[in-house]
């Protein structure tokens, strides 16, 4: 039992839950697994292990079967009849998932789809971040970042007068000295005693060398002129240094010594490396001049030396791999620029070394001979700075308490410092124990704390507010808390102080956390593996738990994963991903600190989207703002107050914006107190603002606040790494940071992150590695060593600088311009020939930028494309160069993320080249931006599908060549294409189709036009290999090695695990996007099945799944299988998934689209006759018409234009009546129906109104088309018109006085007259009196409102008296006839319920209206009412919309000669139709009393109060109207013979004044009768094509069934499989049914919205062209027919049944259980389905219908359930037959009822036995049922045909 229930639950009854935190982990999931069973399998058990699929237990007990009403009630005879229908399919719809719902392929398939939903939905939550509902928001705050140019322009100060004068003075007097020297030098070549240049410059370069180290590094020390004249003097210099200058060689030595001079004392790399190439370049030209003297190209040995001395002292760390470089000597103390350019040059590459060693090597820093200087500040009231005096600090002090500390947090008044051994010490204020010393006391100085065990502290944080309580993290990854305990903040499960450091268990035991945070009331801690917990108070939302609740112990926030950092503040938290590419925030929203542009709380984990797109690598959160640290070293901060940076204390900020002042340098830590901030730069500077009340600022003041940040005074020169902010203090010391990776963007000599560096040595490579083997190495090298070591070193140093921005993430922004050319140079060199030590240093390279030195994604792809082979052959083509940067763009294309972007799901995470432009660009330019990336897309998917199947290709030929197996292997392993070419294909088809599958509401075509393109390829390919594979079997024979060598091919191939993800994820997508797809899907499916049933293994694995029964474990039946044999399941499963989802695409196609707004609004004539023949023309033209022929109706004048749009005579004609052309027939048939109204005095005096003219013309002109009457209106030449145009002419007076109505007139009583309404115009047709009846006086009073509840009342008795019992005719006939009499005693005229709307006299004219009081008394009760002209304007519309594009029923429906269409309304139930009639009675009824036409309103006599039953008060006229009226209740008339024009006109008055007639208050307007014809020709247009879909449906699947058919041959005979002569596999076959029925085979209701099963083929299809609903029954009766058939043969072969025939069997039943109609039902009882349910059920001796819970095994389960479903198909067919007994012949209708009745006999003569057979069988039709057990079903065939006799 328990088996049975796991089997049952798992593939449909699962509840499903997402948890977002999981997101990053299924992200990476190999989606591809999912195509063998046991990797489906394998992430199934995640979903179930992670609790993500919670499993259901499914109740058996529905499926034991409706139970049959009793029948007891006439009344209520339809309607149980319609429950017990609808039960018996129900019954069998569970059935039929029950059974197909748990067999191992359809258990597989539904893990398979679980998993791709989990798959997907992480893929697009956390990687397609385009398409999210925010994302719009963040483009238009897009405003709120600052450009960096404007923010740099912004802050150069406004230069004064003064300093212009002074920058005139000193540029004028440099050029001045510039033209002096020159000048000098031409004479002093005339005389050298004149030489002066000479001396100035030694006088320089003493200067400079008497200068301190460094002193000119800090440029922003230095004016800007000083700036200027600097770079005036560089050029100059420069241009000296060459020969060509006119300088002496003197000259031209000092020349260059000072420039050096000036290099080093700058100290930027930038300028050392601009010496170098000068040197060069001013050796290169001495060498090249032919009267170079000897020491031409030289620099005194002594200075050079000595500015490479000063070099190296800035280093105390040397890196001896580098090959020395020995300076060479002469002897007059000089050495070559050349040497001194490539000595020089090592000697930065050591020092680079040196840097990059010290910032990757955590501890490499922390030098022994040194010690961490700390430096405090600010408020010292509780002895936090460890100072002696209680005073307030204003500016840093060196503090001898803390030296040697590592690590030091400031907290609450209180300060903790970290000991390189790891211990901790504390001083400051004790309260709550915070200091975690044991006790409460202040502490002076730092005094250790005890940690019990023993642990080693690695990082610290504490609260910065409320009563202080501290985190501390151990080098394990453990926890400890102590402090104040309110609110549970410390961790441990309750609220209780803790003053002694205890361990965090709980939730976080187990657990390595690296990252922890003291909030105000709350804590936060980040793990290794990405998960964040929160604990402490919970309002606000600060946990994140989407609640307000507190926490006591940590608790998982779940909606997020893949966290590295945490920061809390006093009401809120901000986490940052471990990548640093988004950072989330929640809690308190107040002054927008939350940084979403809005001041709202939020209780879950939220993006700020303003911060998309940047490398954050820290962020900070104080008490009402926050900051955030970026990797370019930036800073942005939000919230509220000084702590923005902004220049004022009352700034808010609702969205991150940037500090603008601390733009100009580079940021490389932060740090928030309560209220103020520090800021550390990259020279070591330290910035401070906000809260300066204690001098914490460090401004040696007390002023507050500081509102832009200001320098900290006192540590000029003192190499700070490290800072910390309290609440009201600070500390910076300069131990280097071990929980940090350090941010080298600038290094004295060595290292300069920026351009210009990039951009020099990709000149010195460019220049100098051409003809790098040449023997003559280029000038100015001296031999070939020098030339390669010098490109040696531009490599070492190129690698160290990419190496030192991978690590500090600055991006590919660092590079600028210089990317492309660096990398094209380096592949270059890679191709090209160069020695081993040259290509090792260009391999290092690559390697170390690659992320950087990559393309933007566009280039990328486009580069992709080129690169990749198109064929075998052009791989060996490719040169070294170009496999490795093929390999290394497919390498960083396996990012997710880079993915995501390449298809436009996401924006780029590199801001790289050009695309920072693209990010804010405006909505069209971003939607052109998309068609590109889907193009490179479509390329790219190409490229690489085209790029596999080479290479499958290949293996083919290989196979096909040669058997043997090592050979084949080792030739395709060499010989294949990229590693990671396959999985950049599957990691394109997941992207595309989680988008497609996440927003599959949205219609984005541009998507879903790509995988139409990319699909087609695919299965065009798959198609060819699956054809080549059928082949290759045959050639060899089914060879064993053969078979084994091409599963691998296969697999592996774009056809194998590749095609099997797409096929399943189609499941997933609605059939919209599947449909175009059909066509291919069924190519596939032909040569896929060949190739299947051409495997050994085909046979075993068709019987395991086709003997599988309904109770057995799937895993216990493949254990049977031999692993070569299990190893082919996943091809077979395909083609059965490919079967399945075309089979469900065509189910879905039945159904149709889900009812529009406009279907569901006009529900109630889409449903009528009127309608029932569909648009006569396209919509779009149809409005155009529509407007045209109302514009001229309503235009006014008296001579009308012709219509001069082409349409049909007869319209043509009909539009001349209407609007009253003089044109014959028109106006001829207008002049007679107005002779004829004058004769019959309808109208005495015509009103003469034109609009009211032009309405009735209309009308008119409707009901000549509808009706069909044209052609006899034109041809009737008699004196009197025909009966039939008489209803007509009756039906537009009825509208013309309906109209009148409106009119707020008087009326004369005596000259307006209606016309006598014959009977003919109600649905119940009274056909015994012929002529007029006569009426007595209706006596009625004129100022008396009568109550309308009576009338309302009795009219709904009225109603229901067509079935009501009778048992005693004259008390209903005296009781009736009272209430008659009584209503006319009311001012109440009752008629028949039909559409008439007055009460005829004796002499044919009608009782005029009291239009005056009465309709003014319900206008003002009515909430709606129209005037007469917009009501006139109404009924022209509505009448051209019926004139121009409906369809008259009467064309090609054979709408008169159907008397189903008379009574039941095609497509309806009677349940529904009777409804729809007593519905449409009511409203006519309701409307006709309310008219309440008299024939004098001056005679009114006053009612009696003490009338009783008699001939006074009871007319002859009363007793005879009541007198029919009650016949028709009791017996209505034969209504075949009726006219069927009534329910048509009432159809047409209800469309056209419908609304009109029910003003009361009382009588509410049905749902869905909305009338106007926009939306009536919309939801007419919808359901065409739903009509029109539907037909396509019903010929594909017939068509399908058909070739099946008539390729099986005998699909089904007696051995039961017979694969070869199968047109399919049977499997494949079954779940081609289960999917176009509905089956159960997978539950996709969760995926798609429109899933199930058709109830009958004219379901929301009424309205559509009657061609179309023709073809349709045709269609479905050919489909039912065809089905008939399959199960006459099935059941033909015997009584015993294989498990795939029991299968075969069960879907084409389980396919005929439909909501039959009378024709229908016609078709498959005359195509003998009778006889094939009778044959399987007339043995069937169901004692127990709970067969799920017999003890039975094997096929008997099968076998129950065939039988069962057959008994339950028949009893349909015998229900159905019942309810349409009087519209079916009697044969058709006795059929089902011999069939019950000879089971009946059966039953009974196993029962009773013989004896008493003859007796029971004569008291079987009297019989209600047998016994009170209603769970056998032999007891409910007897009661049910106890009830079917008797209805």
């Amino acid at each position: 039992m328990i088996q049975h229930y796991k089997m049952v639950t798992c593939p449909t009854n699962v509840t499903l839950k997402w948890l977002e935190h999981l997101n990053s982990p299924w992200a990476v999931e190999d989606s591809e697994s999912t195509a063998t069973r046991e990797g489906a399998s394998a992430l199934y058990e995640k979903l179930l292990h992670n609790k993500e699929v919670v499993g259901i237990s499914q109740q058996a007990q529905h499926l034991i079967g409706p139970r049959l009403p009793d029948f007891e009630l006439e009344s209520s005879a339809v309607e149980e009849r319609e429950q017990y229908l609808s039960a018996l399919l129900n019954s069998q719809q569970n059935l039929a998932r029950t059974v197909f719902g748990n067999s191992p392929f359809a258990v597989a398939l539904h893990m398979r789809l679980l998993s791709l939903q989990r798959i997907f939905h992480a893929l697009s939550n956390k990687y397609h971040d385009r398409f999210r509902p925010g994302r719009q928001i963040q483009r238009q705050s897009s405003d709120s970042r600052l450009d960096l140019g404007d923010a740099l322009a912004r802050s150069t100060r406004i230069k004064s007068g003064t300093d212009v004068l002074i920058e005139m003075g000193v540029k004028t007097g440099l050029s001045l000295l510039f033209a002096l020297i020159q000048q000098n030098w031409q004479q002093s070549k005339l005389d050298p005693s004149l030489s002066l240049c000479n001396d100035v410059l030694c006088t320089a370069c003493t200067i400079i060398n008497s200068l301190p180290p460094l002193s000119l590094a800090n440029e922003n020390k230095i004016p800007q002129v000083g700036l200027d004249c600097l770079s005036q003097v560089t050029t100059f210099l420069k241009k000296m240094t060459m020969p060509s200058s006119g300088a002496d060689n003197p000259g031209r030595r000092m020349a260059s010594e000072l420039l050096l001079g000036l290099a080093v004392q700058r100290g930027s790399l930038k300028f050392l490396l601009e010496w170098i190439e000068v040197a060069l370049a001013a050796s290169a030209a001495a060498g090249n001049a032919s009267f170079a003297p000897e020491n031409e190209g030289m620099i005194g040995y002594d200075c050079f030396l000595k500015s490479l001395e000063q070099l190296k002292h800035s280093s105390n760390t040397y890196v001896d791999n580098l090959q020395n470089q020995e300076l060479k000597k002469t002897p007059d103390g000089l050495c070559s620029l050349t040497n001194a350019a490539i000595c020089l040059c090592e000697e930065i590459c050591r020092l680079a070394l040196d840097c990059l060693c010290s910032t990757s090597s955590q501890n490499s820093q922390n030098r022994d001979s040194e010690t961490s200087a700390v430096y405090v500040w600010g408020s010292n009231s509780s002895h936090q700075l460890a100072e002696g005096t209680l005073e307030k600090i204003l500016q840093p002090k060196l503090a001898h308490g803390f030296a040697n500390s590592q690590t030091i947090e400031a907290g609450q008044y209180c300060t903790f410092a970290i000991t390189e051994d790891g211990s901790v010490k504390a001083c400051g204020k004790g309260s709550y124990g915070r200091l975690g010393l044991g006790d409460s006391n202040n502490q002076s100085a730092p005094k250790k704390l005890t940690f019990e065990p023993h642990r080693n502290i690695r990082k610290m944080s504490s609260s910065k507010g409320s009563d202080g309580h501290t985190l501390a993290v151990t080098t394990e990854g453990d926890v400890f808390s102590w402090g104040d305990g309110d609110y549970g903040k410390l961790g441990h499960g309750n609220s209780a102080t803790q003053k002694y450091p205890k361990l965090i268990q709980g939730p976080l035991l187990g657990k390595i956390v690296v990252c922890v945070s003291a909030g105000y009331r709350h804590s936060a801690s980040v793990t290794s593996d990405g998960e964040l917990y929160t604990w402490g108070e919970g309002d606000f939302g600060r946990l994140g738990h989407s609640d307000s609740h507190s926490r006591n112990l940590p608790a998982l926030v779940k909606d997020i994963s893949s966290v590295g950092q945490v920061a809390c503040g006093s009401s809120h938290t901000i986490a940052v991903s471990q990548d640093g590419r988004t950072v989330w925030s929640f809690g308190g929203g107040d002054n927008g600190k939350l940084g979403h542009g809005e001041t709202n709380r939020v209780y879950r984990p939220k993006v700020i989207e303003c911060l998309q797109g940047l490398y954050v690598r820290k962020v900070c959160a104080g008490s009402q703002s926050s900051l955030a640290l970026t990797s370019a070293g930036q800073v942005f901060a939000w919230g509220c107050g000084s702590c923005l940076g902004s220049g004022s204390s009352e700034t808010t900020a609702l969205r991150p914006r940037l500090v603008e002042e601390l733009n100009s340098t580079k940021i490389i830590d932060i740090s928030c107190g309560d209220s103020h901030c520090l800021a550390l730069t990259h020279d070591n500077e330290v910035y401070a603002w906000g809260n300066n009340a204690m001098g914490q600022c460090g401004q040696g003041h007390t002023s507050t606040p500081i509102a832009k940040p200001k320098k900290v005074i006192g540590l000029d020169g003192i190499p700070i790494q490290q800072i910390t902010a309290g609440t009201s203090h600070s500390l910076a010391w300069t131990a280097a940071p071990t929980d940090r990776q350090l941010v080298a963007w600038h290094r004295p000599f060595c290292v300069d992150l920026e351009e210009s560096t990039f951009s020099y040595l990709r000149t010195f490579l460019d220049r100098y590695c051409d003809g790098i083997n040449n023997e003559i190495p280029p000038q100015p090298f001296f031999s070939q060593r020098e030339h390669n070591h010098f490109v040696f070193l531009c490599l070492k140093l190129l690698s160290t600088h990419l190496s030192l921005a991978q690590a500090g993430g600055t991006g590919a922004a660092v590079l600028g311009q210089q990317g492309r050319p660096l990398r094209n140079l380096l592949f270059r060199l890679i191709d090209s020939d160069v020695p081993n030590s040259i290509e090792e240093a260009v391999n290092e390279t690559l390697s170390v930028g690659a992320s950087l030195l990559l393309p933007p994604l566009r280039e990328r792809t486009e580069l992709l494309h080129n690169l990749l082979p198109q064929g075998p052959e052009r791989w060996e083509s490719l040169s070294k160069g170009q496999r490795m940067q093929l390999d290394i763009i497919l390498t960083s294309l396996q990012d997710q993320s880079h993915i995501a972007s390449l298809l436009g799901y996401s924006s780029p995470a590199d801001m790289s080249e050009g695309f920072s432009q693209n990010y804010s660009s405006d909505q069209d330019s971003s939607k052109s931006g998309n068609i590109d990336h889907f193009h490179l897309a479509e390329i790219l998917l190409k490229t690489l599908l085209r790029n596999i199947g080479f290479y499958t290709e290949r293996a083919f030929g290989e196979l096909e060549k040669n058997s043997d197996k090592q050979q084949s292997n080792t030739a395709h392993t060499e010989n294949g294409p990229p590693s990671h070419v396959r999985q950049l294909l599957s990691a394109l088809h997941k992207h595309l189709l989680a988008h497609c599958y996440s927003n599959s509401t949205a219609k984005d075509h541009l998507s879903v036009d790509l995988l139409h393109k990319h699909v087609h390829l695919l299965l065009q390919y798959a198609t060819d290999s699956y054809r080549r594979s059928a082949v290759l079997l045959k050639e060899s024979l089914l060879d064993k090695s053969v078979t084994e060598k091409l599963h691998g091919i296969l697999y592996n191939s774009a056809a194998g695990s590749i095609l099997c993800q797409m096929i399943y994820s189609l499941l997933l997508l609605p059939v919209s996007i599947v449909r175009p797809l059909l066509g291919n899907l069924l190519d596939l499916l032909q040569p896929l099945d060949h190739l299947n049933r051409l495997l050994p293994a085909a046979m075993i694995l068709e019987e395991q799944e086709l003997e599988w029964a309904v109770h057995e474990s799937a895993n216990s039946s493949e254990k049977s299988i031999s692993p070569d044999v299990k190893s082919w399941i996943w091809l077979i499963d395909m083609e059965r998934t490919i079967s399945f989802t075309v089979g469900q695409c065509l189910g879905e196609m039945l159904q149709g689209p889900i009812c529009s707004v406009e279907e569901v609004n006009s529900v109630y004539w889409l449903k009528s006759q009127l309608l029932s023949n569909g648009l006569e023309i396209d919509s779009e033209q149809l409005d155009l018409l529509m407007n045209c022929l109302t514009g001229k109706a309503l235009a006014g004048s008296m001579e009308r234009k012709s219509f001069e749009f082409r349409v049909s005579e007869d319209t043509a004609a009909l539009i001349d009546i209407a609007l009253g052309t003089s044109v014959e027939p028109g106006y001829k048939i207008w002049s007679r129906m107005q002779a004829y109204a004058n004769s019959s005095e309808w109208e005495h005096s015509m009103s003469g109104d034109h609009l009211l003219e032009t309405a009735s013309r209309f009308v008119l002109a409707v009901l000549l088309k509808h009706t069909g009457l044209f052609q006899e209106a034109c041809k009737d030449d008699r004196c009197q018109p025909s009966e039939r145009l008489v209803e007509v002419y009756q039906c537009v007076y009825k509208v013309r006085s309906t109209l009148l109505a409106q009119k707020n007139v008087v009326y004369n009583t005596t000259n307006v007259q209606l016309p006598a309404w014959p009977k003919q115009l109600s649905d119940v047709s009274d056909n015994i009196e012929d002529g007029p009846r006569e009426s007595t006086s209706a006596e009625q009073t004129e100022n008396v409102v009568q109550s309308e509840e009576p009338q309302y009342n009795m009219e709904r008795e009225i109603v229901l008296l067509d079935t009501e019992d009778f048992p005693k005719i004259s008390k209903v006939l005296e009781c009736f006839l009272a209430r008659k009499a009584a209503c006319h005693h009311e001012n109440e005229t009752v008629y028949e319920y039909s559409g008439t709307s007055s009460r005829p006299n004796s002499t044919g004219s009608v009782e005029v209206p009291e239009a005056e009081i009465a309709l003014k008394e319900k206008r003002r009760d009515s909430a709606e009412q129209y005037s007469f002209i917009s009501m006139c304007h109404f009924v022209i519309l509505r009448c051209a919309f019926l004139i121009l594009g409906v369809r008259a029923v009467w064309l090609g429906k054979g709408w008169q000669e159907d008397p189903i269409l008379v009574k039941t309304r095609k497509g309806t139930s009677p349940q529904e139709e009777q409804s729809f009639r007593t519905r449409l009675r009511q409203n006519q009824s309701d409307s006709d009393a309310r008219k309440q036409f008299s024939e004098d309103q001056s005679r009114m006599q006053p009612r009696s109060s003490d009338h009783s039953l008699g001939v006074p008060l009871c007319s002859l006229g009363i007793m005879k109207d009541a007198w029919q009226l009650l016949r028709q209740c009791i017996s209505p008339p034969d209504n075949s013979q009726a006219t069927t024009f009534a329910p048509l006109l009432n159809d047409i008055f209800q469309f056209l004044c419908g609304h009109l007639t029910q003003t009361s208050n009382l009588v509410e307007q049905e749902a869905g009768k909305e009338s106007d014809p926009k939306a009536i020709i919309t939801a007419m247009g919808h359901q065409q094509h739903r009509a029109e879909l539907r037909l396509e449906a019903l010929c594909q699947i017939s068509s399908f069934l058909s070739e099946m058919e008539g390729k099986g041959g005998t699909s089904m005979d007696s051995s039961g499989l017979s694969l070869k002569s199968t047109g399919l596999l049977l499997t494949v076959q079954l779940q081609f049914l289960t999917g176009c029925f509905d089956l159960g085979t997978a539950n996709t209701t969760n995926i798609k919205r429109n899933c199930g099963k058709l109830q009958h083929y004219t379901d929301v299809t009424q309205a559509a062209h009657g061609s179309t609903q023709m073809e349709l029954m045709a269609a479905a009766h050919e489909l039912y027919q065809h089905l008939v058939s399959c199960l006459k043969r099935g059941l033909a072969t015997g009584k015993e049944f294989s498990g795939a025939q029991q299968h075969l069997l069960l879907a084409t039943m389980f396919a005929l259980n439909i909501r039959y109609q009378p024709m229908d039902l016609s078709v498959v009882i005359h195509s003998g389905l009778l006889e094939a349910l009778s044959n399987l059920t007339n043995s069937c001796l169901l004692v127990n219908q709970r067969w799920l819970m017999a003890s039975v095994s094997g096929h008997s389960h099968l076998n129950v359930a065939l039988k069962l479903a057959g008994a339950r198909l028949l009893q349909i067919l015998a229900i159905t037959a019942s309810s349409y007994a009087d519209n079916l012949c009697p044969e058709v209708v006795q059929a089902p009822m011999d069939v019950l009745c000879c089971q009946l006999q059966g039953f009974l003569h196993a029962m009773c036995g013989n004896s008493e057979c003859e007796l029971a069988e004569e008291e079987c039709t009297e019989q209600h049922g047998c016994g009170s057990s209603n769970r056998s079903e032999s007891k409910d065939s007897q009661q049910e045909e106890a009830g079917l006799k008797k209805t």
